[in-house]
């Protein structure tokens, strides 16, 4: 099916393009902050250079403000309460992991990304990213076979097992591997209730109610409320998986339609990255 589809959650062909572009404006951010990261910079820092580099581009308003962690906070050990999903004073240090989160919205028009990476070297990173591809591709092929978004997380949940990681997205607010992204408006202002924008909040809200009445839900987990088909729409994906003290992720977003599912953008970092170290296998 061409990428050219109109759909149902985004109106039509021009309305996925911006989407398209503020997702790439997020890569982008998050390509030239990680060219700044050196040892000792802190994990709030690094969100105070993203949160500055959106601004300076146009970016008024969030789905939620940056995140950035460092070292085994990647895997999210010994994480308890929201909070500590918060940017701390933790320090980046050769060979440390790195994961840069951030979810602007422009204009009305949002993205959420994860972008991995590593000071220096790291054999285990290395060994995670390179196992991490696979699950772009299982969870395309799912949603094209129109299992249920409870199904899928299993299926993430059994190569997670196979591989012989952890499932660190099960770590998130509702366990969830993915939400809805739409259009963020409404009558409150534009303002943020830490770390998430006010308008978000309200449009989640309002997606909640809308969609349990028809039996679905606008966030994806393995609980009874994702037991039933794909829904059709734009979905921040995000498997995220760790081994000791090293967590890596991607987040992007698929696009869902009443009869196929392709990934908005193919043109990103880790895709390259992947093909890259294919190519050099």
């Amino acid at each position: 099916m061409s990428n050219n589809v109109a759909l149902a959650r985004t109106g039509n062909a021009a309305e996925l393009e911006r989407f398209r572009e503020i997702q790439r404006l997020c890569y982008q951010c998050a390509d030239e902050v990680a060219a700044t990261l050196e040892p000792g910079v802190t994990e709030r820092e690094a969100c105070r250079r993203m949160r500055r580099w959106l601004r300076d581009r146009g970016v008024d308003d969030w789905l939620h403000t940056p995140f950035a962690w460092f070292g085994d906070r990647t895997a999210f050990r010994g994480f308890k309460i929201p909070t500590q999903f918060l940017p701390t004073g933790t320090r980046l240090e050769e060979g440390m992991p790195y994961i840069l989160d951030m979810a602007p919205v422009k204009k009305g028009y949002s993205a959420d990304i994860g972008y991995g990476g590593v000071l220096g070297e790291n054999r285990i990173w290395e060994r995670l990213d390179g196992d991490l591809a696979r699950y772009r591709t299982l969870i395309l092929e799912l949603v094209r076979e129109r299992r249920t978004f409870a199904d899928i997380y299993a299926e993430v949940d059994a190569l997670i097992e196979r591989q012989g990681y952890d499932n660190r997205h099960r770590k998130y607010p509702g366990r969830v591997i993915g939400h809805q992204v739409g259009v963020i408006g409404g009558p409150l202002p534009k303002g943020v209730g830490f770390p998430f924008g006010v308008r978000f909040l309200q449009t989640i809200g309002r997606e909640l109610v809308k969609e349990r009445m028809a039996g679905r839900s606008p966030l994806w987990n393995g609980a009874k409320q994702s037991a039933h088909p794909p829904t059709p729409g734009l979905w921040a994906v995000e498997p995220h998986i760790g081994f000791r003290g090293v967590g890596v992720k991607f987040e992007e977003l698929l696009v869902v339609t009443e009869d196929d599912a392709f990934w908005l953008d193919d043109d990103l970092p880790h895709v390259h990255r992947w093909a890259r170290r294919e190519e050099n296998a």
